[in-house]
């Protein structure tokens, strides 16, 4: 029913050193001995900042947002439902505070020692915002602003490992695994993840394969996961031509969204109800949400921004990245309108009510751009799922894992800006001087 993929809120996990061959993916297994016990959120090993943290630049006066979440009625699925008594863990580069995220709350962090309201990157805080952020007089909400997004920082660009000086980027699977079993434990009701791993070939990740089914299984949480980015170096590998539609051809796997059954997995489309030419496809995508030009908070306690500083200049917000939050929020507004149900049945629901435009199940955007009036409706949407994305994929015990080979590429955390869109992918779109949004 659902994949892994896990894209760095600010960066995508990429594995390092040497990839290995590129044979067919099978579904990953759970074990659940490989849960991680429960702690106190804090870095694995003793950190350092490398690089100073993210200024972003207001809105520009002359830049009125065509509000792409405009097309999702939200209007009207406020009558039905706001998100009230939801709990959104956002589980990113943390979440500064702002007057937007009233009911902000820090569970903890994984990058330094703060409770995870400090946001070095801003991408964390650009999330929370499309999930929750409260109306204002210019026009923008979060999809579910009556939510209370709950912050853990789990990964960032802007700090390394203290031993090592040369290392900038913190945050791997392991961190990940940990971070799903504190919010599932501190009663999140939703989940956001907003960062992927992701290599050709299988990947070993299987505290975070325990961690999903126990947040999702023991303690009922609804996970939406970002599909990830493709399009340029440092990003996802692509999938062979014809990889995205079936576990047999696709070559390059993605967590926590090929974790099928455990997670919904979010594409991204444009302004025109396409596929983003970035979003990385895959057996797993389960809808797709609006993930281009988009517009939030901004992290630095001002109002709203539709760029994020990058190395080579700011770049729009674009992404899977951006995309995720859409359908976290909309999470929140089935869950809050309909609280007797499982968290199977949410993520069920908001697939079959979909909007398909006449077409099947799509390897980019799986069951079409996610419909939020149509999934608080009063009767259940009767569209059904074809049954490879209505019931849990068949165990496999997959091919050998290289614990090595994980720990050098995960913990080395090769930055890749997933929700960076490379400039190639929007420049003919947009006739903006910084080209690129993320």
């Amino acid at each position: 029913m659902r994949g892994l993929r896990i894209a760095a809120a600010v960066a995508c996990i990429v594995v390092a050193g040497p990839a290995p061959p590129a044979h067919a993916l099978a579904p990953p297994t759970i074990d659940p001995s490989r849960l991680p016990d429960p702690a106190p959120p804090a870095p694995p090993v003793p950190t350092a900042q490398r690089q100073i943290c993210a200024v972003p630049t207001e809105l520009r006066p002359d830049a009125v947002p065509t509000h792409p979440l405009a097309d999702l009625d939200l209007e009207a699925a406020w009558q039905l439902s706001r998100g009230r008594g939801q709990r959104v863990a956002v589980i990113d580069t943390g979440v500064a505070r702002h007057h937007r995220l009233a009911g902000l709350v820090g569970l903890g962090d994984y990058v330094g020692t703060g409770d995870g309201t400090e946001d070095c990157d801003g991408h964390g805080t650009v999330v929370a915002g499309i999930i929750a952020a409260a109306p204002g007089p210019d026009g923008f909400a979060g999809v579910a602003p009556e939510a209370t997004v709950l912050s853990i920082r789990q990964s960032s660009t802007r700090f390394g490992p203290a031993h090592d000086p040369a290392a900038v980027g913190f945050g791997d699977v392991e961190t990940m695994a940990m971070a799903v079993r504190t919010a599932a434990d501190q009663g999140a009701t939703v989940i956001n993840i907003s960062t992927v791993a992701c290599q050709s070939g299988a990947l070993d990740d299987q505290a975070l394969g325990a961690a999903l089914a126990y947040a999702v299984d023991v303690k009922d949480v609804v996970v939406v996961a970002a599909a990830g980015n493709i399009g340029g170096p440092g990003r996802c590998p692509r999938q062979p031509d014809d990889g995205g539609q079936q576990w047999d051809t696709a070559t390059v796997a993605v967590s926590p969204a090929w974790y099928d059954d455990y997670v919904l997995t979010v594409g991204s489309v444009g302004s025109g109800g396409s596929p983003s030419a970035f979003t990385m496809p895959g057996p797993w995508v389960d809808v797709g949400a609006p993930g281009e030009d988009l517009v939030s908070l901004n992290p630095a306690g001002g109002h709203l921004i539709d760029t994020l500083p990058m190395p080579d200049g700011d770049r729009p917000i674009s992404g899977t990245s951006y995309a995720a939050p859409v359908v976290a929020g909309v999470a929140a507004l089935v869950r809050s309108r309909f609280p007797e149900l499982r968290a199977r049945q949410v993520m069920q629901r908001i697939e079959t009510s979909a909007n398909r435009a006449g077409h099947g199940w799509d390897a980019a955007i799986g069951n079409g751009m996610v419909d939020p009036v149509r999934a608080l409706g009063s009767d259940p949407p009767t569209t059904t799922l074809t049954p490879e994305r209505a019931h849990p994929l068949p165990p496999s015990t997959g091919p050998g894992t290289d614990r090595s080979a994980r720990d050098t590429a995960l913990l080395g955390l090769a930055v890749c800006a997933v929700l960076l869109v490379g400039a190639s992918a929007l420049a003919g779109r947009r006739g903006r001087d910084d080209v690129a949004r993320d």
